[in-house]
C-alpha cells in the first residue's frame, strides 16, 4: 500500500499511475476530493490528516508520499513559514522521538499550516514504510535535509535536493524541494531527461507553444503584481511561449496570453493543468478560481513519477517508452 498524504487533485496519483502502481490519497479540500474522483482516483479519504490516526495503515502501508500545503513557504503565499520554521524542525525532533507536541507548536506559529510540513514525520515514525517521497517548495529544503538525517539514523539510504521539472520534461520552470528515501536500496537523484541546451544526448526543454500547440509568438504575462511582491521579488517578467511557463501556481487564473496584435486571452484551466503535466482532459472540480488553485498547487505528475521511480528502484524510461508505443484499443 502506498499512502499519499495531503494528495490534492492527484498529482502523485497520476505520476504512479505513470508506473502501473495505485495509493491511497488522504486530502480535505472537497474540490480537490471531487477532481480525484472524476478522474477515477476513488481509493481516496477525505480526512484531516493532522488529524487522521495511522493505525488504518500498521502493517500495510509499504510507501509514504507527502506534499504539505506550501502556503505558509511559497513566495507567492504568505511567508509565515520561514519565520515559524524553528517550531517546525522542533515538531518534527519531537514526532521522530515519539512525542507529540503539536498542539503547543502549533499555537506558537504565526500559520498554523506551517506545521503541516512535520506532519509526514508522525506517519514515518508509526509505520516504518520502506520507501519515503516528500515534496515542497525550496523554502522547505532545510527541513527535507532534517527529515533525511533522522532517516539515515534509521537505516534509510536518502537523498534530498532541488530539482527543476522542466529537467524531466514539463514545460514549466518549477523548482522543488524533493527527498526520496528508502529502507531496501541506495536512493540515487532521478537522472533529468531533458536541458536547457540541447545536445546530441538531451532534448531541450519543452516549450509552451509545443505544449500546447499555440502560435510561438504569443506570450505569457501575469495581469498585475501587488505593490509588495514587486518590493520582495521585482515584477514578474512576461514569458514567450517559445520557452517553458513560469511556475504555475494557485494565482495562475491571473495569467493572460498577449498576441502578437495585443489580444489578451485569459490561461485557460486545460492549459494550466497541461503545463503542470495532466492530460488536457483532466476532470477538475469546483469553480474556476478553485480549479485553477488545485492545479497550481498540484505536484506535476511526470516530476512525480521520476522521484518515485527513484525512491522505489524503478526504470522510469522503461515504463515511458512501453505507454509511448501503446497501442490503443479499439
Amino acid at each position: 500500500m502506498i499512502v499519499d498524504l495531503f494528495a490534492g487533485p492527484g498529482g502523485w496519483t497520476t505520476g504512479l499511475r505513470m508506473l502501473g502502481l495505485a495509493e491511497v490519497g488522504l486530502e480535505w479540500d472537497r474540490h480537490a476530493v471531487a477532481t480525484r474522483v472524476a478522474a477515477g482516483h476513488k481509493m481516496t479519504i477525505r480526512c484531516d490528516v493532522a488529524a487522521y490516526p495511522t493505525a488504518p495503515f500498521a502493517g500495510r502501508a509499504t510507501a509514504l508520499i507527502a506534499s504539505p500545503p506550501c502556503q505558509p513557504y511559497s513566495a507567492a503565499g504568505t511567508g509565515a513559514g520561514i519565520q515559524d520554521q524553528d517550531h517546525v524542525a522542533q515538531a518534527i525532533e519531537d514526532l521522530a522521538a515519539g512525542r507529540d507536541t503539536r498542539d503547543q507548536l502549533r499555537a506558537a506559529c504565526n500559520d498554523e499550516r506551517s506545521l503541516l510540513a512535520a506532519e509526514p514525520m508522525r506517519y514515518i515514525h508509526d509505520l516504518r514504510p520502506q520507501t519515503v517521497l516528500l515534496e515542497q517548495v525550496p523554502a522547505v529544503l532545510a527541513l527535507w535535509r532534517q527529515y533525511a538525517t533522522i532517516l539515515r539514523g534509521w537505516g534509510y539510504s536518502a537523498w534530498c535536493d532541488l530539482v527543476d521539472a522542466a529537467d524531466y520534461g514539463l514545460p514549466q520552470n518549477r523548482r522543488r524541494a524533493v527527498l526520496a528515501a528508502s529502507r531496501i536500496l541506495d536512493v540515487a537523484p532521478p537522472a533529468p531527461t531533458h536541458s536547457r541546451h540541447h545536445d546530441l544526448f538531451t532534448p531541450s526543454w519543452v516549450t509552451m507553444a509545443d505544449a500546447l500547440d499555440i502560435p510561438d509568438t504569443w506570450t505569457l504575462k501575469y495581469r498585475r503584481d501587488s505593490p509588495k511582491w514587486v518590493a520582495q521579488h521585482g515584477p514578474r517578467p512576461d514569458r514567450p511561449a517559445t520557452r517553458p511557463a513560469p511556475t504555475i501556481t494557485g494565482e495562475a487564473h491571473r495569467w493572460k496570453w498577449l498576441t502578437p496584435d495585443g489580444d489578451l486571452h485569459p490561461l485557460e484551466v486545460w492549459q494550466a493543468g497541461v503545463l503542470q503535466g495532466f492530460p488536457a482532459d483532466y476532470p477538475w472540480a469546483g469553480p474556476r478560481t478553485r480549479q485553477m488553485l488545485q492545479a497550481g498547487n498540484a505536484v506535476p505528475p511526470l516530476l512525480a513519477a521520476h522521484v518515485a521511480a527513484a525512491g522505489l528502484g524503478i526504470d522510469i524510461a522503461k515504463h515511458l517508452a512501453d505507454r509511448a508505443t501503446a497501442i490503443p484499443a479499439a
